[in-house]
């Protein structure tokens, strides 16, 4: 029977695995994986059971701190457990996560990996914090798309009770947390398949019990504090290949294949970039469009299991021809040689050779190591071209940032802000809206049905003001026929809808809309007045691009069919209506379904009310014919 496929972020994605594999959650909310709590609190007070037939015990703490205690705690008598953590958050758990980990305890934390506060906080993704607790003894597993979130959460937790290595699987703050994509959700028998209850029990038996005193946790001294210690060497050497069993025992059962390191690329590259999270789909997409489209000899290495880290997995997916690798890290250590996984690469290579001379034909490779993406700073095809492209160069620069301009230090590489290779295979679109004005809400509807009732792949990002409700919200949409790759924002969309006029004055509206694209307008102004109120500047615009311009006055449209200020319904009937992906009639049918399946339980009243605000919105929807030419004194 064929699995069922979902729109689902990251955070959901991950979660329902996690819930499902925990008899307890001992949770904390931060920003961004506080979804993954609230979605395991809700299942449990529904009575959701895990694949044991229990429901799992939820636990809200004072603290991140006293969520990894709990997590400790139960752990220790032997319960399956996990928690839900980001940032700061994940600082204040690595106390518990040394001794967790000490006592080879298993478990597997599920991260949206976020900016660690240094000079300034910020509620976005890097790899700073679950690169700061590479020193626990936790096990570092990453996750590149909302699909691998959800297959590496059971993948985690199965490696975990068998190696009896604790695990932190983490995956980038809001470009996977947030990010919706329609993937192929595990179901219980793929669940159970691939856990090993034996293993499990095994981790039951070991939980302190007064029935089977047992000591743990003692004080020690330093005449065998040091061997002790010593002794959890070979579970960490039979990691690795405990978690290819995993990963192989997954794909048989799933058909998903992932290794420790998976390579893409020309089978004979000679220039590699190693990479791990979002970014490496980003990667992917620039390293397939170079060498299929172009035939450059390029390659790339995808990174899942960072620690313990493997060189002999490492080394064996790397093509005989690669001489040349830059390595990018998505975190900062200042005053370090250079990045974490830069530094482990350079280490690799340097062992790998004084065992092997023969590696490489005897001469050593060239790797650089280059920053990106902190604070979920955009990460483009154009950027890994300039890392390709830096990589040809006769001495490419090395300890390297993409993506800013570094005018002081002199650290970054130039790229062509222009270069651009999604397909036109995919419909892209972008909605300018307020937060709290329904804009975002009516996109993940949207997606939805897209996602329901075609065939098509969908993903939408939802980039948020950190003032969130009052401020812009700007949603970037994705559809087509094949898996989506594009981690990063729209930059030409055949569709653009601005929800609110007066941010025609205050932003760049059409600047992504590519020739020919549609632009629906929110206006006061009906379609015969509409182009006089225009700005000069945005006139201009629309005709230099051949737009297709639509208008509508939705507050109009709102307070007739008692919906107020929410415009959402709106909006969303007037993009099926124009946008053509999928047919009006069918998409109208669509949302009156999705209408009634969301507002049903707050009564028929509110019901009725959306169904009129979707036949209202077609007869006041009105496409205007423009002058050739810029009219407008404003």
């Amino acid at each position: 029977m064929a699995r069922k496929k979902a729109p689902v972020d990251g955070n959901a994605a991950c979660g329902t695995v996690a819930h499902a594999l925990s008899e307890v959650c001992a949770i904390y909310p931060i920003t961004p994986s506080s979804p993954m709590g609230e979605l395991a609190d809700a299942k449990s007070a529904a009575g959701v059971k895990n694949i044991w037939g229990t429901v799992p015990l939820i636990s809200e703490l004072q603290s991140e701190g006293g969520a990894s205690g709990s997590v400790h705690g139960a752990l220790t008598a032997g319960a399956m457990v996990t928690t839900f953590t980001a940032s700061q958050g994940l600082l204040l758990m690595l106390p518990n996560m040394f001794k967790i980990a000490g006592e080879l305890t298993p478990t597997c934390f599920q991260v949206t990996a976020r900016s660690i506060a240094t000079h300034a906080l910020s509620i976005f993704g890097d790899h700073s914090d679950v690169l700061a607790a590479r020193g626990t003894g936790f096990a570092l597993l990453a996750s590149s798309s909302v699909q691998e979130a959800h297959d590496m959460a059971l993948i985690g937790t199965a490696a975990s009770v068998e190696s009896r290595i604790p695990f932190l699987h983490f995956f980038d703050g809001f470009r996977t947390s947030h990010e919706i994509q329609k993937i192929e959700m595990l179901d219980e028998e793929d669940l159970k398949a691939v856990i090993d209850n034996d293993a499990v029990l095994a981790h039951r038996a070991r939980g302190l019990t007064s029935d089977r005193p047992a000591v743990r946790g003692t004080a020690q001294n330093p005449d065998v504090f040091m061997q002790a210690r010593e002794a959890v060497n070979t579970y960490y050497d039979k990691c690795a290949d405990i978690v290819e069993n995993v990963m192989d025992r997954f794909a048989k059962q799933v058909g998903r294949a992932y290794k420790h390191v998976d390579y893409v690329g020309h089978p004979e590259a000679d220039h590699i970039i190693i990479i791990m999270g979002s970014g490496a789909d980003t990667a992917e997409e620039t390293c397939r469009y170079l060498y299929e489209k172009e035939g450059k000899k390029l390659g790339l290495v995808k990174v899942h299991l960072y620690r313990p880290w493997s060189i002999k997995h490492f080394l064996s997916v790397l093509p005989k021809t690669a001489r040349k690798f830059a390595v990018l890290d998505r975190t900062k250590e200042p005053g370090s040689v250079g990045e974490p996984m830069y530094e482990d690469v350079r280490t690799a290579f340097g062992e790998a050779m004084q065992d092997d001379k023969s590696l490489f034909d005897g001469n050593w490779p060239l790797v650089v190591g280059g920053r990106y993406g902190l604070s979920s700073k955009e990460f483009t095809p154009a950027m890994v071209k300039a890392v390709y492209d830096n990589l040809d160069q006769a001495t490419p620069k090395n300890h390297f940032t993409v993506g800013i301009n570094d005018d002081v230090t002199k650290t970054s590489i130039e790229y062509d802000h222009e270069w651009d290779i999604e397909p036109d295979a995919v419909s892209r679109c972008m909605f300018y809206g307020l937060g709290s004005d329904g804009t975002v809400g009516a996109n993940k509807n949207s997606i939805k049905i897209i996602a329901d009732y075609t065939d098509n792949y969908a993903q939408g990002y939802f980039v948020y003001d950190s003032k969130k409700a009052g401020a812009v919200t700007v949603s970037h949409l994705r559809f087509g026929p094949d898996p989506i790759k594009s981690e990063y924002l729209i930059r030409s969309a055949n569709f653009v809808a601005c929800h609110q006029w007066s941010f025609l004055e205050k932003y760049d509206m059409l600047k992504n809309l590519k020739k020919g694209g549609v632009f629906l307008l929110n206006s006061i102004y009906g379609a015969d007045k509409v182009w006089d109120e225009l700005p000069k500047e945005v006139q201009q615009q629309i005709i230099d691009k051949e737009a297709q311009l639509y208008v509508i006055d939705a507050y109009d449209v709102g307070q007739k069919t008692g919906m107020g200020v929410r415009i959402n319904t709106i909006m969303q009937t007037c993009f099926f209506a124009i946008s053509g992906v999928l047919p009006k009639d069918d998409a109208i049918k669509y949302i009156k379904d999705a209408i009634k399946k969301t507002y049903s339980k707050k009564g028929e009243e509110i019901v009725q009310k959306n169904y009129a605000a979707v036949d209202g919105s077609l007869e006041h929807l009105h496409k205007v014919d423009y002058p050739k030419q810029a009219t407008s004194t404003k």
